[in-house]
């Protein structure tokens, strides 16, 4: 009897021990793919510029293939939301750089339930024959939503931006961003697959289905490399129409910071002395003469057309440097603002203009004015009253040269800058102005996706900003120019013309809405296939 209440004393003692020990450990395999789920969304962070590891976007998107893998609607949109916050929170920091962290963090949580809902999708589509293609289709479908709603859309950190130092780069020319980002994704879940057919072959000694589910990880791998390399043949820097010497005006601001606006002539006036000073170095001999001149976007917060003395100070920079300048300006019209680029010319003066079409909610428009007023009058205070969209492209004749104008954030929209392309354009501008996020990592972001569009549309491709970084980028997408962050300069280069229509410029919209439907095939017959087993169940 001692011997048998021992035994149940025992039995008592270990009983509580064992069970808070194996709870831990459930809590603990529970969070394991939550905290995956988020980590891989910093490392898809990190692969992006300014660094240059943008192959960590493969090791992302497998983790977060894994993670995803047979998971239920709920838990899928809960590990989606986690990297969508992984990815973007870091991504987006420099949204809140003068407004505090109210508005980024919101952006942040809206934009990341895109993320989420597409994580419901690929976990949908991930026991599917050829999980891959489809998962990485419904990523580039998540894609194209987000770059059209809400408020005429948000496409920043689209997977296409952060691989302009990547093998895939050409891929840009064949069917545009779609294409690229596709193919990186396809190859992130490629390379999952390839591991996970390892591990289950070890584990069981067998898979089921071998020969083609390997067939398919190895050729979601290797198809978007071959591909990219057999692309290159559409990349080219050769002058087609002749060259053109370009000059890329940064006269820099008095401060960085929204104040900035506040010195609008300053502003103005450092931008007519950096050309005025370029113009005394051509003049000396010591640097070629510009054909044409490029300032940045907001470069004439002072209305050049209601304002005679800004007019003047422009006149006198177009006169000195002898070449028609592009003006990034602010202008009143019928009672509306717009922000414009305006093309002078030194005899003629101002010829034509180009008003922004996409323009910044937040930031050039204020949605919702009540209601975000509602929340915090200083937001309103900000933007107090709004811009108005143009209605055409704007592609400037200057010189012998048909230049593409696409302001600062319309570069992130497909269309904007395709439109300017099929108008014509033979070489593109993008005047932006980054002084308002001081020396935060949008500039570089931004210099990445005007490196994706050069190689997109075979274009050269100049970056006049305020503060910088200016940069002058081949149609290869290299680099061969650049500022540093508020310093007054100026780029001086000979660059090529090119008509040449790449393919991801005559067909457009088209490979973007053919993996939409791709991504809309491989949910169909997901949730087919649920129904199917659910019936069978019932039955």
């Amino acid at each position: 009897m001692t011997v048998t209440a021992t035994s149940v004393d025992e039995s008592d003692q270990l009983e509580p021990q064992s069970a808070p020990s194996s709870r831990w450990a459930a809590r603990l395999r529970r969070l394991v793919p939550a905290a995956a789920a988020a980590l891989s969304g910093v490392l898809l962070y990190v692969s992006f510029p300014p660094r240059t590891l943008w192959w960590l976007a493969l090791p992302a998107f497998a983790v977060f293939g894994w993670v995803l893998r047979g998971r239920g609607w709920k838990a899928a949109f809960g590990l989606g939301y986690l990297f969508g916050l992984g990815f973007l929170l870091p991504l987006l920091v420099w949204t809140g750089v003068e407004v505090g962290p109210g508005p980024w963090l919101a952006l942040v949580a809206i934009e990341a339930i895109f993320i989420a809902l597409v994580g419901v999708g690929v976990a949908a589509v991930s026991k599917l024959p050829g999980s891959p293609v489809w998962a990485a289709a419904v990523w580039i479908a998540g894609e194209a939503a987000r770059a059209r709603a809400p408020f005429h859309g948000f496409p920043w950190g689209k997977i296409a931006f952060g691989q302009a130092d990547g093998v895939f780069l050409p891929l840009a020319a064949l069917g545009g961003t779609p294409v690229l980002g596709f193919a990186v994704v396809l190859c992130g879940f490629g390379l999952y697959e390839i591991v996970r057919l390892v591990v289950e072959r070890r584990g069981t000694g067998a898979v089921r289905r071998p020969a083609a589910a390997a067939a398919v990880a190895l050729l979601s791998v290797a198809v978007p490399v071959v591909g990219a390399l057999a692309a290159r043949t559409l990349v080219s820097d050769k002058a087609e129409d002749g060259t053109v010497t370009v000059a890329a005006i940064q006269g820099n601001v008095p401060r960085a910071g929204l104040e900035f606006n506040a010195q609008r002539r300053a502003v103005l006036d450092y931008h007519a002395r950096e050309t005025e000073r370029l113009a005394a170095e051509v003049k000396a001999g010591k640097i070629a003469k510009p054909d044409i001149v490029l300032w940045p976007e907001n470069s004439s917060d002072v209305d050049p057309f209601a304002d005679a003395d800004a007019a003047v100070v422009i006149e006198q920079a177009a006169k000195a440097i002898d070449a028609p300048i592009s003006v990034g300006g602010v202008v009143e019209r019928g009672g509306k603002l717009y922000n414009e680029q305006i093309l002078w010319d030194p005899v003629k003066g101002p010829t034509d203009t180009y008003d922004k079409r996409q323009i910044q909610p937040f930031g050039e428009y204020l949605p919702l004015r009540s209601l975000v007023g509602a929340i915090n009058k200083n937001w309103t205070s900000m933007v107090r009253q709004d811009f108005s969209r143009g209605t055409k492209p704007g592609v400037f004749q200057m010189a012998n040269a048909k230049v593409g104008l696409v302001t600062c954030y319309e570069a992130a929209f497909d269309w904007a800058v395709r439109s300017e392309v099929t108008d014509g354009a033979q070489l593109i501008s993008v005047p932006s102005n980054n002084a308002t996020f001081d020396r935060s990592e949008m500039t570089y972001q931004q210099l990445a996706m005007s490196r994706v569009r050069a190689v997109e549309h075979s274009r050269t491709v100049t970056v006049p900003v305020t503060s910088g970084v200016s940069a002058i980028i081949m149609p290869d997408g290299k680099i061969t120019q650049r500022t540093g962050m508020f310093v007054a300069d100026s780029l001086v280069q000979k660059v090529p013309l090119r008509s040449t229509q790449t393919p991801a410029t005559r067909l457009g919209i088209l490979p973007e809405m053919a993996l939409v439907l791709v991504a809309a095939g491989g949910l169909g017959w997901a949730i087919g296939a649920g129904v199917r087993r659910r019936r069978a169940g019932d039955a």
